[in-house]
């Protein structure tokens, strides 16, 4: 099924965090729409924001250290106006989110079947055997072989990829539109990796649902996602189909993010390693482009002065001109002695 229209729409939103009584962005003026039935990867290293945008979206920053502005909208209503209360009957009901670290999402102290009946105990009427039915059924959904046993287990009794299952199991528990996975296959081995893959899949494609997903894996992003988007220094620096991405880069970062993935016939040669690191949030750039402290080579009048979006295709935007004129030093050599 093709996307549908866009049912959350985020419009020139900007997280601060308050350090030592001054407020520093996480991420800035960030503008992206998801749709119903389909999977919009963000990535980027740690660092860039894809972690705080996800956390803005859930409402879950603390307000007394935090300024945000923009606005969320979300199936018509602004999520950034909402009180927490309010806040509450959508988290959980209407937007999932996997967490990062399912040891730490998890309660130690309470049965899986306790944590995942609990999200219905506040969102449904659904009786105590209608949740027990259904909290078997989830963990059947998420491929645990044996929901009975592992329904009554605690945290620690399972594996990794167990627990993250259960991660998953709570946040599609009540059917939400919107799915936020951050990681969700971190530190999971391979074969895990791909089965926690296809149980995402597979709830997109049954509930129609939007997902969000936030990895730095690439490989991940290639098998999964419809739409990227990709985040530097909490900005959006392009944006496409992931066949637009992946055949056809166009910002510096994104070429050399993958460009530094290990490729099929070149075992022989060095990974490419992108020059310097992300700027932390007191060090960020306020104008001008602010990957290009990684690229010296590039001239400054390749940069904008306040670099926005161009549009290069239908659907693919990148951030500021450099891009018109990139060619990594390597490549840059060889074409001048082609000429």
């Amino acid at each position: 099924m093709e996307p549908t229209a866009d049912f959350l729409n985020i419009k020139d939103v900007s997280t601060a965090f308050k350090i030592n009584g001054h407020y520093y962005d996480a991420i800035t003026h960030v503008n992206l729409q998801v749709h119903h039935d389909e999977i919009l990867a963000i990535v980027g290293e740690s660092g860039c924001g894809k972690t705080t945008l996800a956390t803005t979206i859930m409402g879950l920053q603390d307000p007394s250290e935090t300024k945000i502005t923009g606005e969320i909208d979300f199936e018509g209503t602004n999520l950034l106006a909402l009180n927490d209360d309010q806040y509450n009957q959508y988290r959980g009901a209407k937007i999932g989110m996997i967490f990062q670290d399912p040891l730490s999402a998890l309660n130690p102290l309470k049965r899986i079947e306790d944590q995942i009946s609990e999200v219905m105990t506040y969102h449904t009427t659904l009786t105590s055997d209608q949740k027990h039915q259904r909290v078997l059924d989830l963990l059947d959904q998420v491929g645990i072989v044996d929901p009975k046993r592992t329904a009554r287990q605690f945290p620690h009794e399972l594996s990794g990829g167990m627990r993250q299952r259960v991660i998953i199991a709570i946040a599609i528990a009540c059917k939400p539109d919107l799915i936020i996975a951050d990681e969700p296959t971190t530190a999971l081995d391979v074969t895990i990796q791909a089965q926690i893959l296809d149980v995402l899949r597979a709830i997109q494609q049954e509930n129609h649902a939007g997902i969000i997903l936030i990895t730095h894996d690439l490989g991940v992003v290639a098998e999964t996602a419809d739409r990227v988007a990709v985040m530097y220094a909490g900005q959006i620096v392009e944006e496409g189909s992931a066949q637009q991405i992946f055949d056809t880069p166009e910002h510096p970062y994104t070429r050399s993010l993958l460009r530094s993935m290990p490729q099929r016939g070149n075992e022989n040669d060095d990974l490419y390693v992108i020059r310097g690191n992300v700027p932390s949030l007191q060090k960020m750039p306020q104008s001008g482009d602010r990957f290009a402290p990684r690229i010296p080579w590039v001239p400054a009048s390749a940069h904008e002065a306040n670099p926005t979006m161009h549009q290069v295709a239908p659907g693919h935007l990148v951030r500021c001109t450099c891009y018109r004129n990139f060619a990594f030093p390597d490549q840059a050599l060889k074409e001048g002695r082609a000429q």
